[in-house]
């Protein structure tokens, strides 16, 4: 096959332990699933979701880089599902075991301002989601090395204090009803990345911040937010 351009190389996570690396096809995000007040009934509609490119993903590692056009950068620790097997229509009783390869801790990044901005006029979400940099990723740990989290703290901190907790059996649906929520809408791939949403906490960051975060048997991650653009 002929391109007139050569192709760009893939978007590709480490693996724990592991030379080999998990090639990133698409990224899913999913909107409010936790509960943000103890009085909040629980949902009886599946969540919202939206995506980012695979271009999205980085290393959650290093310096994150303060996006232009925003003065709200905003971060949402999550729980991120890594898809080893498509499918349609899956059943979530198959969605772990034939499905999800692994699991990793990830930031969804968000322009919150320009978010507000598309609520107020029922504008599209990309502007303030699918940007450079707005998912960065830890290391994903296989399936078969950290079996199925049922349960585990989920955190993060700013500048040593701590801004976001919950607990990932907190989540409003689970993996596998997220998997096959999706699954009716669209067919799911190998490499298919599912940020799973966040808990209540979600804050502002400043260039200089030190964010440090993590999900208990999954990983952790340290990042320091780079300098806004002049």
């Amino acid at each position: 096959m002929e391109l007139v351009f050569p192709a760009m190389m893939p978007t590709t996570v480490s693996v724990s332990g592991n030379d080999a690396r998990f090639p990133v096809s698409r990224v899913f995000c999913i909107g409010r699933n936790y509960r943000w007040t103890a009085d909040e009934p629980a949902p009886t509609e599946m969540p919202a979701w939206f995506m980012k490119p695979a271009t999205a993903v980085m290393p959650a590692h290093g310096v994150l880089p303060y996006p232009p056009e925003t003065t709200a950068f905003c971060h949402e620790i999550e729980l991120v599902a890594a898809i080893g097997k498509g499918g349609r229509n899956i059943d979530p009783a198959d969605a772990e075991s034939q499905h999800v390869w692994g699991y990793a801790v990830g930031l969804d990044m968000t322009r919150r301002d320009l978010q507000q901005q598309a609520k107020r006029v029922g504008g599209p979400w990309e502007p303030s989601k699918a940007f450079d940099h707005s998912a960065p990723c830890t290391p994903i740990v296989p399936a078969s090395v950290c079996g199925h989290p049922r349960q585990g703290a989920l955190w993060l901190a700013v500048n040593g204090v701590e801004r976001q907790r919950a607990d990932i059996s907190g989540l409003s649906w689970s993996v596998p009803a997220l998997i096959a929520m999706l699954s009716r809408s669209v067919e799911l791939m190998p490499g298919d990345l599912i940020y799973t949403g966040t808990p209540v906490g979600v804050s502002t960051l400043q260039p200089g911040d030190r964010i440090t975060a993590g999900i208990t048997g999954i990983g952790e991650l340290a990042m320091t937010v780079g300098p806004a653009e002049s």
